[in-house]
């Protein structure tokens, strides 16, 4: 399946897929031209495995993406494999390709998508499903499986999505469940052999793939429905396929691939600077979020092993700043250390360190103040609930006092701008949680004035206000709850700003929040079944994609997709499930068991917090992984 597009050669032979002509006609001609400094280069024609990587979004959002740069630098080890670049072309180039009949094409090579012998996309937020349509329309790839021939290249997916695949299950040859470090090499190995062997053939292939740990084909299970539409039953057609798929995770990142010469794009990323993870998971447990849930357990990267990673990726960049990442970097036991050898390697190079995902509490305003910039940009919280009551209920783990005194000490430490974000609609929410929200915002503007004289003041203080519609997610203690009409959430954006308006200083506070309209949509993605698939094809059909960018959602599209399918939206968002409801992902062994997610739903409905994983084991059955936090002080056997 190698070889060049005779139309559209090599960017290695100095030619592009698309004419000077359409390059002028296009915005930002950059995201299509790749040689990026850090981009891999090799002869398509000697290698046996061709991959194209997928972000289905566009350029700037997927370069910004740690996981494709893991997993590029990861599959290019390989000297039979030659992995590429895709990204979704933005509507202007996506109107010319459809009126010119230019077939979509990779990065590197410029070879068009259907040459190749994987098409891998990564699935990192259920509003990017229509634009997976748009990648294989573009590439000429036929929409479903099951209609692919042998000269198709297969589609797979990854990401926190797939940990609910079936909204999507028709598109995909198989999905991989799980960190792409541990299996991927024994997937390539796999149609290697076949290849070099003679005995390759589509089905054979997704049938033995299917026996690999992590891997799921959904051509190979059947999904029957209750009178009621919930499932009723999901089981494999043969007996060799694995009735329950289980997540796999990479337990050892001190060892595991990290790109330390990281792509570097022409054109400015959204997050555009070096990125340096320095652990996995999260000890916190809040009920709402599935990242805390799914990426379990914690585990942290060798301090010394970071500061490799940082100055080997600085040196292979120049970029001006470099970012750590994680889901709570407050919570990196090493930090103090690492920050320390940053703030002395970075003010040698004038190079900024990015510090998001702190907490509220001293030691982590002590350390922004150490590495923030001179004009002390805006300080960022996220209580998620106003009031206490809430923020029980959610197993936040933040009191006022925390809240309050980590405002308290910001200011001292010069920030006088405050972004606070939280949600409506949570589970249990009343009205007296909601208006808590800005009484709070007003709360932490007066801690400005204050504590700090007035003769001692840089200007007002500024507090922000963003609210987002809760969604609830599978593998998530809230995976049961009910969401809200669109009106209800307009309603209850509404208190916040109407009690913000009367009761408290609007020249210091001030409040945004999101349409619900795209959050129902999604709301209905990640709880949906196999019968979404065929909305998405349709909404696609109207002319749906990028639907997470505002200037191009189209709810009337949607909702007219919704009616010609026979599809209720409503049954995906509005009803609260019954706790032995059968879920469309219950096949899926994400780690954690069921009877903790169950225990942690009536718990929050008893407004009880649980410890975070420091504090003392929960039983939430991670530690089946042998290694992390679960064995980690307290948590010992």
């Amino acid at each position: 399946m190698g070889g060049y597009y005779k139309g559209a050669c090599s960017t290695m032979t100095g030619k592009l897929a698309l004419s000077d002509k359409v390059l002028m006609r296009v915005e930002k001609s950059a995201r299509y031209i790749g040689n990026e400094i850090g981009m891999i280069k090799k002869d398509p024609d000697d290698v046996l495995i061709r991959f194209a990587f997928c972000f289905p979004d566009v350029y700037e959002i997927g370069m910004s993406h740690l996981g494709i740069q893991i997993l590029y630098e990861m599959f290019n080890r390989r000297d039979d494999l030659y992995c590429e670049r895709v990204y979704s072309p933005w509507p202007d180039l996506h109107r010319i390709m459809k009126d010119e009949g230019i077939p979509l094409f990779a990065l590197e090579s410029q070879d068009p998508i259907s040459d190749f012998d994987f098409l891998g996309i990564t699935l990192q937020y259920e509003m990017c499903y229509t634009n997976v349509l748009q990648v294989l329309d573009l590439a000429r790839i036929p929409f479903h499986a099951t209609d692919r021939g042998e000269d198709d290249p297969i589609v797979c997916g990854g990401g926190p999505c797939t940990y609910n695949p079936e909204p999507i299950a028709d598109f995909f040859d198989f999905f991989f469940i799980g960190e792409g470090e541990t299996e991927y090499d024994h997937i390539f190995d796999l149609y290697g052999s076949m290849k070099r062997s003679g005995t390759y053939s589509r089905s054979a292939f997704l049938r033995e793939v299917s026996h690999i740990p992590g891997v799921y084909v959904p051509s190979l299970y059947e999904v029957s429905y209750n009178e009621d539409g919930t499932v009723s039953d999901f089981v494999p057609k043969f007996s060799d396929v694995p009735a329950t798929v289980v997540r796999q995770v990479e337990m050892d990142l001190d060892n595991s691939p990290y790109p330390e010469k990281p792509l570097v794009p022409y054109v400015q990323a959204t997050q555009d600077r070096v990125v340096l993870e320095i652990m996995r998971g999260c000890i916190r447990g809040c009920r709402f979020c599935q990242a805390g849930m799914l990426y379990r357990p914690t585990r942290q990267r060798n301090v010394e092993v970071l500061k490799k990673y940082a100055i080997s990726m600085l040196d292979a960049t120049g970029q001006d700043e470099i970012s750590l990442s994680s889901l709570s970097s407050s919570d990196y036991e090493a930090l103090p250390e690492l920050l320390d050898f940053l703030i002395d390697e970075c003010t040698k190079r004038k190079v900024n360190i990015s510090l998001p995902s702190l907490r509220i509490d001293a030691f982590s305003l002590d350390v922004m103040d150490k590495v923030a910039d001179v004009k002390k940009s805006s300080i960022t919280f996220a209580p998620e609930g106003g009031s206490q009551r809430m923020r029980d209920v959610i197993n936040k783990g933040l009191t006022v006092s925390d809240i309050l005194q980590g405002a308290t000490e910001a200011f001292k430490g010069g920030w006088t701008k405050v972004k606070l974000y939280f949600m409506l609609g949570l589970p249990g929410e009343r009205e007296e949680d909601m208006t808590a929200i800005p009484d709070l915002a007003d709360e932490i503007a007066m801690c400005y004035y204050d504590t700090i004289p007035k003769d001692q003041r840089n200007g007002r203080v500024r507090v922000t206000i963003s609210t987002s519609f809760f969604v609830p997610k599978p593998f998530t203690p809230f995976q049961w709850a009910p969401m809200e009409e669109a009106t209800e959430y307009k309603r209850r954006a509404h208190i916040v700003k109407d009690r913000m308006h009367s009761e408290h200083n609007a020249k210091s506070i001030s409040y945004q929040y999101h349409e619900p309209d795209v959050t129902l949509l999604e709301g209905v993605f990640a709880r949906g079944d196999r019968r979404i698939a065929a909305v998405i094809e349709k909404a696609y059909e109207k002319g749906c994609f990028f639907d997470a960018w505002t200037e191009f959602f189209h709810k009337d599209l949607w909702d007219q997709s919704f009616e010609e399918c026979g599809v209720d939206p409503d049954f995906y968002t509005m009803r609260e499930r019954p706790i032995e409801e059968k879920f469309p992902w219950d096949f899926i062994d994400c780690g954690i068991t069921r009877a903790f997610l169950e225990r942690e739903w009536k718990r929050s409905k008893e407004e009880v917090v649980t410890p975070n994983c420091r504090m003392g084991c929960s039983g939430c059955g991670i530690r089946k992984y042998g290694g992390g936090v679960c064995f980690e002080g307290k948590n010992k056997v």
